[in-house]
């Protein structure tokens, strides 16, 4: 195959991934798409058909984009798409509310929170008489394509109307309001929900949108409350968002290491303020200066009453006499820019609800398209509706050991490890709190290795509490294997990783140095020297290469013999063996941060160009997901080539934007996406070919990619990913214990890396992943994040083919509950 060019490329994977017919008689259901991603999305293949896209009930960050990817993705297949501005209240009453949209109607909305089209409650649509001028409006325009933004309850009444559609087309004929071959042409009414909602409360969905970006504002105030009440050795309640549902609280209180927490799914027992009280107490006397307790606003007692940020206050007040303010973030967790996830998210939801309402036939029930690791997938409406349900059912009977198992095996874990994680010392049996006396005689110790990244903290503290929980030595490496061969080693403390969950960067120090770099020699005497039983390599694809070195040297070196694993750490999310890497998304939030500030910068300064470089190495991770969460024109890659052609191609498809009255553009290029097209080139090619009709800037971002706190999905992945770890090492020691009480093993998977794939997070052997590598560019041959590059493409208004993703609903009801493991 030639892949000299991508549209030649992209057209040959078209045919050989294409199916029959494109047409809605031979289409998939909806509801089942076993093995079928890579399907050939043909432009203008659904002509003549119409979609309605609107928002209802709260909004959420994240609902702009899912609209500009039904608007276009719509366009791009052929159909008319239309707004209904102010949701149901637009539909029933009809007029200007409803508008045809164009692709340049949804340009510069992504970056926006809330709803552009507007959001609102409405009574009338509960009614009959209100559904019946709905069904009115909407054949009106031969609308019988509905894209449903909200939550449970507007998902719920959307169900209802498809129900009632037959009906509600009967009465108008009857009544004269329409034609009996009106309602011919629109006899049936097809719904796909996306579920838009901070509270991450709706049972189908890892996550809905806006939760992310909630829990963004969350940490941001966490963090910046923790700077004022440390100088005044404070406590701080603060009250957070999510109605019945915990998850904001839990996962913020998880990911700024909160002193106490309270949500619906776990009422405290009897005597509770004595215990959150005595905790406090510990707290300081352990020399913290500060408190911070996070209440949900739908938080109560074994009994059904009310716990109010305010009823916290008064406790710790009234019984430690310490200084207590009480904050209400409120409607804060619903505003700003959106994340880069749910900026993402929402594109891709989008996208896919285009193609399953194109699919559906009359018998297919309503689906809603949610996210399944990092799959788009689409799971029956009212069965993801009556799971919801089953959990306020479960807390109304106070069977709360229910509700929390309904809720998935997710949370559970998080509520588990957030117990653990808070206490003030490791159980006295297990460890003393300097963490050097230990029940177990043996140490585990942990090192960074690559460059910094956001995230490797977390695991960090994470790892130390949960390995002393378990009674065992955690020795410190500073500096990596550099640090090591130094004899830069020491035991770690319960107190001394506290403050650590929120911290960029690396607190032991990292170094590029692997192990071989260093000395495998070297590395061994030190190995014996500090007595190490089991190792915990954290960073980027030097870590997971070090690990690789030490497993083929065992028969060389005894020392290596030891359970080893690697988490993979690293903005460029170039390691093989899992999807997702740490920092890689603290990395894309802030590069969607800058990008959103370039483009601002050229307000009022009409018809601006901007060419962007990313890092990454010869991954193209950051460029294309970055493109996807700014809304780029183009982003260049080393895995997609590209020559002359293409670019002067991209030139022309800019200047046809432009001329279109769009003013700015965004084009992303890889650091090392071709070694003769550099940044430079590039820039110089559009200023050239633009002169006339755009300006164009260049901007190098540099390592304020790497910078920062990491986000709150690095912080609650990473102290997952910490506890994995802990347990696996723990029990692959205990299984290979010889006679004489030491520690071998040469086993292929003892020597492991722990990544996410999919939404299960797995422990593969490094061996077996060396097959997977390309070394020369240090990336994973295979790379699941590329069969989104057709939807950046479709995004920007290039001509292209769609990957759909597709899974059976058996695979999503037998993973539903699994964890990220």
């Amino acid at each position: 195959m030639d892949l000299s060019s991508p549209k030649k490329r992209r057209r040959q994977e078209s045919e050989q991934n294409s199916v029959p017919s494109l047409g809605r008689k031979h289409t998939l259901s909806s509801m089942t798409l076993p093995g079928k991603e890579g399907l050939f999305v043909e432009k203008g293949c659904w002509s003549g058909n119409s979609i309605a896209v609107f928002t209802s009930g709260g909004d959420s960050q994240g609902m702009n984009a899912a609209v500009r990817a039904v608007v276009r993705m719509g366009i791009y297949v052929g159909c008319r798409v239309y707004f209904i501005r102010e949701g149901y209240q637009g539909m029933v009453d009809g007029g200007v509310n409803i508008e045809e949209a164009t692709w340049a109607s949804v340009s510069g909305i992504m970056q926006k929170g809330g709803t552009t089209i507007g959001s609102a409650r409405c009574r009338d649509f509960r009614e009959r008489e209100g559904r019946l001028k709905a069904a009115l409006h909407l054949v009106e325009h031969e609308i019988t394509n509905l894209v449903v933004i909200g939550g449970d309850g507007s998902l719920t009444g959307a169900n209802l109307f498809r129900q009632e559609w037959s009906s509600l087309l009967e009465e108008l004929v009857k009544n004269g309001k329409i034609s009996q071959d009106i309602a011919d042409r629109c006899q049936h009414l097809h719904i796909v929900g996306m579920v838009g909602s901070i509270d991450n409360d709706f049972c189908g969905t890892d996550m809905t949108i806006g939760t992310d970006s909630a829990l963004h504002r969350i940490i941001e105030a966490v963090d910046a409350i923790r700077t004022t009440a440390q100088s005044h050795q404070r406590a701080f309640v603060l009250e957070v968002m999510g109605r019945h549902c915990g998850y904001l609280a839990l996962v913020s209180a998880l990911a700024s290491g909160a002193s106490w927490m309270f949500i619906p799914e776990a009422p405290p027992e009897a005597g509770w303020e004595e215990k959150m009280c005595h905790h406090l107490s510990q707290e300081r006397n352990f020399g913290q200066r500060l408190n911070i307790i996070i209440v949900a606003e739908g938080a109560m007692d074994r009994d059904r009453k009310p716990i109010s940020a305010e009823k916290v206050k008064n406790v710790i007040v009234e019984r430690l006499n310490i200084d207590t303010r009480v904050t209400i973030l409120g409607h804060v967790q619903r505003g700003g820019s959106p994340s880069a996830f749910d900026r993402i998210l929402g594109t891709r939801m989008g996208a896919e609800s285009v193609l399953a309402l194109m699919e559906a036939k009359p018998e297919t029930p309503a689906c809603v398209i949610s996210l399944d690791g990092n799959q788009a997938v689409r799971v029956p409406l009212m069965q993801c509706v009556e799971k919801t349900k089953s959990v306020q059912h479960a807390m109304q009977s106070l069977d709360f050991e229910e509700a929390v198992k309904q809720r998935g095996r997710s949370f559970v874990s998080n509520f588990q490890t957030y117990k653990t994680l808070r206490k003030l010392k490791p159980p006295t049996s297990a460890c003393d709190t300097s963490g050097t006396h230990c029940q177990q005689p043996y140490n585990l110790a942990m090192m960074n290795v690559g460059a910094p990244a956001a995230g490797m903290n977390s695991v960090m503290r994470a790892f130390v509490r949960m390995a002393q929980t378990e009674g065992y030595i955690v020795l410190g490496i500073h500096d990596g294997f550099d640090g090591l061969v130094k004899g830069n080693v020491n035991p770690i403390s319960w107190m001394e990783v506290h403050n650590w969950v929120g911290q960029g960067g690396s607190n032991l120090g990292t170094k590029r140095v692997t192990a071989s770099q260093a000395g495998l020699d070297k590395v061994a005497n030190q190995f014996k020297k500090f007595n190490i039983h089991g190792l915990l390599l954290i960073g980027g694809f030097e870590a997971y290469k070090s690990v690789l070195e030490l497993a083929e040297k065992r028969e060389t070196f005894p020392e290596f013999c030891i359970p080893m694993v690697a988490i993979p750490c690293t903005i460029s999310n170039n390691v093989p063996g899992t999807d997702f890497s740490l920092g890689c998304d603290t990395s894309l939030n802030e590069i969607a941060d800058i990008c959103d500030r370039i483009k601002q910068s050229a307000t009022g300064t009409k018809r601006r160009v901007f060419v962007v470089e990313t890092m990454g190495g010869y991954c193209g991770y950051l460029a294309t997901m970055s493109g996807l969460a700014g809304g780029a024109d183009q982003a260049y890659i080393f895995e997609e080539k590209f020559g002359i052609k293409d670019l002067q191609e991209d030139v022309a498809h800019m200047t046809a934007k432009i001329e279109d009255g769009v003013q700015r553009g965004l084009v992303i290029r890889n650091e090392h996406a071709n070694s003769n097209y550099t940044t430079d080139f590039i820039y110089q090619l559009f200023c050239e070919e633009g002169k006339g009709l755009f300006s164009c800037r260049k901007n190098v971002l540099g390592h304020m990619q790497q910078g920062g706190a990491p986000s709150p999905f690095d912080r609650n992945l990473g102290t997952k990913l910490a506890t994995k770890a802990v347990v696996h090492l723990v029990k692959q020691i205990h299984e290979n214990i010889r006679a004489d009480g030491t520690v071998y093993t040469n086993e292929a998977d003892t020597a492991t890396l722990l990544g996410v794939v999919r939404r299960v997070s797995k422990f593969t052997p490094v061996q077996e992943l060396a097959k997977e590598t390309d070394f020369e560019h240090r990336i994973p041959k295979e790379e699941w994040w590329l069969k989104l590059r057709p939807l950046l493409r479709i995004m920007s208004k290039h001509e292209s083919v769609y990957e759909m993703q597709g899974i059976s609903v058996e695979d999503i009801e037998k993973d539903y509950d699994s964890d990220m493991g």
